[in-house]
């Protein structure tokens, strides 16, 4: 997976360049200076859509084991920033975050049921948001290609859904019971710890409320991440409202999740930027000089949340 990662990510950053080369090069530079300082309250703006992130996954955890939210919102940070810059497949981000977890007094368990529960939720949570965007383009009159854009929010709500039934139906116990037979006992630590995470998040699909509230938060937190596009434009000085940031958001999430192998869905991100700017008549420099905000975004706050889980993990290791 490291070898395939850094192979789409070698690929993707030619299509940045690639993209980017294509554009009014001067013109980009031209807003970017205009932004100067205030690029730092861009990339500081996504601080509240992690807060929000942070409360929706802690609302799973039982009380008594539950992190502070600080904690919480250094585990979404820590989240982030793996899946965000690694070649990871967007999947390394919960592990280490999980490691976090454990180090912090959360039983495995509720850890891990935790965070496959937020996951879940999260692929319906970001349909939604992806719908409400779309809604919005439609109202102001934005061409849609509805047939591949409903077929893709199906095949979402089909992953979401067979994620949660694989969850409910305790199929991650049932796989490491049969592995832990097909190896002769060898696995029954393994599967012991399946079969308790399973337990777990068969009663935690019981609670409907802390369901709710989860998939509340979470719906909040994509609406918040679109603040981080709104301040671009007020740094940039493009005269664009928080519906068109929102719009714009809710489509390039969209696309981000699709290329989830792509590191920080290089290449990708940034053509979004420009073809789903254009449906809501944002030109190609100014939705260009918004995607290397975004670049930018994912230095300034990532890079140091890697270096802050490289330090937590060798300040404690397992």
């Amino acid at each position: 997976m490291n070898r395939l990662g850094l192979l789409l990510a070698l690929g993707g950053l030619a299509l940045a360049l690639a993209v980017l080369a294509t554009q009014d090069l001067s013109a980009i530079a031209a807003l970017l200076r205009t932004a100067g300082p205030g690029l730092v309250l861009v990339a500081l703006a996504h601080v509240p859509s992690m807060v929000l992130n942070a409360w929706a996954w802690a609302v799973l955890m039982p009380g008594r084991s539950r992190p502070a939210l600080p904690l919480m919102t250094l585990n979404v940070w820590v989240r982030e920033s793996v899946n965000g810059l690694l070649p990871v497949g967007r999947v390394g981000g919960e592990v280490a975050s999980f490691r976090l977890l454990r180090r912090q007094g959360v039983p495995a368990a509720p850890a891990a049921g935790g965070l496959l529960m937020d996951v879940a939720l999260s692929i319906l949570s970001q349909l939604l948001f992806a719908l409400l965007g779309l809604a919005l383009l439609a109202a102001g009159g934005g061409a849609i290609g509805w047939g591949g854009l409903l077929l893709g929010m199906a095949g979402g709500a089909a992953l979401g859904g067979a994620f949660i039934a694989a969850q409910r139906l305790a199929l991650f116990g049932r796989m490491a019971g049969a592995l832990n037979r097909v190896a002769a006992g060898r696995l029954e630590g393994f599967a012991a710890q399946a079969g308790r995470m399973d337990r777990y998040v068969r009663r935690a699909w019981r609670r409907p409320r802390a369901i709710a509230l989860c998939f509340g938060w979470q719906f909040l937190a994509w609406i918040a991440g679109a603040l981080e596009i709104w301040v671009a434009f007020q740094v940039f000085g493009l005269p664009f409202g928080f519906a068109e940031a929102l719009v714009l958001e809710a489509l390039i999430q969209a696309v981000s999740s699709a290329a989830f192998l792509v590191p920080g869905a290089l290449g990708l991100q940034e053509a979004g930027f420009i073809g789903i700017g254009a449906l809501v008549g944002i030109p190609a420099a100014p939705a260009a000089a918004l995607a290397i905000a975004r670049r930018f975004r994912d230095l300034f706050l990532f890079l140091p949340g890697l270096l802050a889980w490289a330090w937590l993990e060798r300040r404690n290791p397992p």
